[in-house]
């Protein structure tokens, strides 16, 4: 009799091998899959012992066909029709009286894949006792036949595929045994192409070693088969809720975060996946999983898993079981822990930035670069419970001698994260003091001239004062150390956003001039030179009577300030410094005997 199936075939075959699976590979999976379940079903329910699963390909038929044979629990004729014509529309569970968790997917859906390669499939089953044996023939149009036929001998199924025009390599002998390997290399049951075995035997993981360190050896000489390099450790992982088991390698290389995950994850011993992601919390980038889960459900395509609530209990799970590892590594195993934190530094970083725990590492086994050298930050919030960093590292390479000298904790905020980090350490001690360096409150910490001195330099202050009036800032002398370094220029924070903007909008030319000037200034202090008195040229300068030579060298010092501090130079200040320069040059030629 001729029947339709329950959907457009043509549309449906077209919908799998352009946007559900990725290669028509995987109808070597399926059919797999399908004997598989077959078997698992029988065993359970007649005990059974399980026979091989045959494949014999297109050489071995002589026919052009492959077929795939299986002693499991067969087809009745209603089963026929309800199973291999209509997708998804049953499941195990539903057509066989068993448990879901038992079997690896649904018998329509599995055996439509097939049509990727095959235009015509040919099933022939029977079910348990005196069922009848059932023929079925589905034709890649859109209809199928099902009939009576001599008897099968034994239980069980066989079916066969007649491939599609241009696509016989897909059956032959080289192709199906290589998928078949890859695929069901590791499944319960005996798995046979042709006349060799594709089934090596159970998980790696599970295979007994009589001492713990040779089966850590094998795992690692295992991974180091699947990384092309011996991995920096593996860890055992199990999340009984999911019926997962497993192992995570600790990568030997750097990997970013941001990288994708490329988890292997097999379903009841089925390869799913050599990529698999979402199987991990987005921070443990530094491992790679092998695993094989009972309960997790794959997505249609079989090629990744369903984001439900079991599969995110099991991230939860399995990122806690790498925290631990982490830190069993910081207390008990400190040389390794340093060593791992060499290859993944930044990893870390970024996961330290959400964990708290990871956070406590950081802190305590990282060494950051401060005011005092390079120190972990456990103990140099120890020694300072204020603490200030810079957002830039030229920022921090200017200012830390200079805060060292005036007993500022300061740390360098300007790498990748840090200044982040740092800002977390409240969790770890809420007590702390943690801000950005303001640079116009590090003015206040040098010490004022003693009266004598500010009063006979209260001239030199107002030349100078009327030298770098154009440039927005304001000369003060202070005393400070290191003595070598002769001025110093600071803004805070809103004022330094002001002078980046004024700089911009002079480059941008006379259409934007106008704003360079405008717009509400409040009471935000303007930046400040800083003039050592501690410095003897500094000290020089302020004794010396020449009103030009005072006013063009503390316009050359306004310069040489900007420049060491990596400032932004805008054309005013440009003009200034060629100004001073000239304008000293000429002095000491006028200075020179006989000139």
């Amino acid at each position: 009799m001729r029947h339709s199936f329950n959907v457009d075939l043509r549309g449906i075959v077209d919908l799998l091998s352009r946007h559900l699976y990725s290669s028509p590979r995987v109808y070597v999976r399926e059919l797999l899959q399908n004997a598989v379940d077959a078997t698992t079903a029988r065993v359970q329910a007649d005990a059974t012992p399980p026979g091989p699963i045959r494949i014999e390909p297109c050489e071995v038929t002589g026919d052009g066909t492959l077929r795939i044979h299986d002693s499991g629990i067969g087809l009745t004729g209603p089963q026929v029709h309800e199973l291999l014509a209509t997708i998804g529309g049953s499941s195990k569970r539903d057509a066989l009286g068993l448990a879901r968790h038992d079997f690896l997917g649904q018998f329509g859906i599995g055996l439509l894949s097939c049509f990727l390669v095959a235009d015509e499939i040919e099933v022939v089953t029977r079910g348990p006792g005196d069922a009848a044996t059932v023929y079925w023939h589905g034709h890649s149009d859109g209809h199928y036949t099902v009939s009576d036929g001599p008897p099968r001998e034994e239980q069980g199924t066989t079916v066969t595929l007649r491939a599609r025009r241009d696509f016989d390599h897909w059956l032959g002998t080289s192709t199906v045994t290589e998928l078949a390997r890859h695929f069901g290399s590791l499944l319960p049951y005996e798995v046979r192409v042709g006349e060799e075995r594709v089934t090596a035997g159970d998980l790696p993981w599970r295979v007994r070693h009589p001492d713990p360190e040779e089966r850590r050896d094998a795992l690692l000489r295992h991974g180091a088969r699947l990384l092309g390099k011996r991995p920096f450790d593996v860890i055992d992982l199990a999340v009984p809720e999911a019926g997962l088991d497993g192992v995570a390698f600790v990568l030997p290389y750097e990997s970013h975060p941001g990288e994708p995950e490329a988890h292997k994850v097999y379903l009841k011993r089925m390869l799913m996946g050599e990529r698999v992601e979402k199987l991990l919390p987005a921070w443990a980038f530094f491992v790679r999983c092998v695993i094989n889960a009972d309960e997790l459900r794959p997505t249609a395509s079989r090629e990744q898993l369903y984001d439900d609530d079991l599969l995110d209990e099991t991230r939860t799970a399995l990122g806690e079981r790498l925290r631990a590892w982490l830190v069993r590594l910081a207390t008990t195993e400190p040389d390794r822990l340093r060593a791992f934190l060499g290859v993944h530094y930044r990893g870390v970083m970024a996961l330290a930035l959400h964990d708290v725990e990871m956070l406590r590492i950081v802190d305590e086994w990282i060494e950051f670069e401060t005011s005092e050298g390079r120190v972990t930050l456990h103990e140099f919030r120890h020694r300072h419970r204020s603490v200030h960093f810079t957002a830039a590292s030229d920022e921090f390479a200017q200012l830390a001698g200079i805060a060292a000298a005036q007993g500022l904790a300061l740390v360098n905020g300007g790498y990748t994260y840090h200044a982040e980090i740092l800002q977390r350490l409240r969790l770890l001690d809420p007590d702390l003091e943690v801000r950005r360096l303001d640079q116009a409150e590090l003015a206040t910490r040098f010490d004022p001239l003693d009266p004598a001195a500010e009063f006979a330099a209260r001239e030199f202050l107002g030349i100078a004062r009327d030298a770098v009036a154009a440039h927005g800032c304001e000369p003060v002398l202070r005393t400070f150390s290191p003595a070598e370094l002769p001025v110093l220029y600071l803004e805070g924070r809103e004022a330094r956003r002001a002078a980046d903007l004024r700089a911009v909008l002079e480059e941008a030319g006379d259409v934007w001039a106008e704003f360079a000037d405008g717009g509400d200034k409040g009471e935000e202090a303007g930046p400040l030179l800083v003039l050592n008195h501690r410095n003897p040229l500094i000290a020089r300068l302020t004794s010396t009577a020449n009103a030009r030579l005072v006013r063009l060298s503390v316009e050359a010092l306004y310069g040489y300030a900007l420049l060491a501090g990596q400032r932004a130079v805008r054309p005013g200040d440009v003009a200034g410094v060629n100004r001073a320069f000239l304008g000293l040059v000429e002095h000491a030629i006028h200075q020179e005997p006989g000139l």
